[in-house]
């Protein structure tokens, strides 16, 4: 079965996955059950890894000449942060409340993205001359790889599986050391000073 014009069409694509993980991340908000919460989360990373990967090998080479550097560069620092914390989610053995608050950081980071790709990169993209429709076959093709052999590890997992655990243990000493400053600050507040 041939796919319409509007399947293959590159902009059409990124937005259709857009919705899709914006609809995870909606189910997620709305689920109660932590195993369920952790099926969403796997869905949405494999679409997150997916989209990325094609965005990045794909779309992003192909309009890069055509715009102005700093939408693209920031995409780039976009993408490379939400690596970072699928990368964290992948690798981690958090428990349930760390794991939500990690996943609800990076839906936070994505929508910020999707928001921003949305509302100045594609329709910027739309208006260059470009077939977008021939663009859109090659991401398809893409997809449907990365969908059936996987996805090629990233620098971002590298460096979160050579460092295992280090990112939440410095947060927590951080937080630990800022607490025990703050409680001895309530102490020297709560001693009444003594008049001579």
């Amino acid at each position: 079965m041939s796919k319409s014009k509007s399947d293959t069409n590159a902009i059409s694509m990124l937005k259709k996955d857009h919705q899709t993980v914006k609809g995870l991340f909606e189910q997620f908000e709305d689920a109660k059950d932590p195993a369920e919460k952790q099926n969403i989360i796997s869905e949405a990373i494999q679409e997150l890894k997916i989209h990325a990967t094609i965005e990045e090998e794909i779309f992003y080479p192909a309009i890069r000449g055509e715009m102005e550097e700093d939408i693209l560069n920031e995409a780039d620092v976009e993408h490379h942060v939400a690596r970072m914390l699928i990368a964290e989610l992948d690798e981690s053995n958090d428990d349930d409340a760390y794991r939500d608050a990690r996943f609800t950081v990076l839906a936070e980071a994505v929508r910020h993205h999707i928001k921003e790709e949305e509302g100045q990169m594609l329709p910027k993209a739309e208006n260059l001359d470009l077939d977008f429709d021939s663009l859109g076959e090659q991401m398809m093709q893409r997809k449907e790889e990365l969908e059936s052999e996987g996805v090629p590890a990233d620098s971002e997992h590298e460096m979160v599986a050579a460092n295992p655990g280090k990112v939440r243990e410095k947060t927590m000493m951080a937080s630990a050391k800022k607490a025990a400053a703050q409680g001895s600050d309530r102490e020297t507040r709560k001693t009444p000073s003594r008049k001579k």
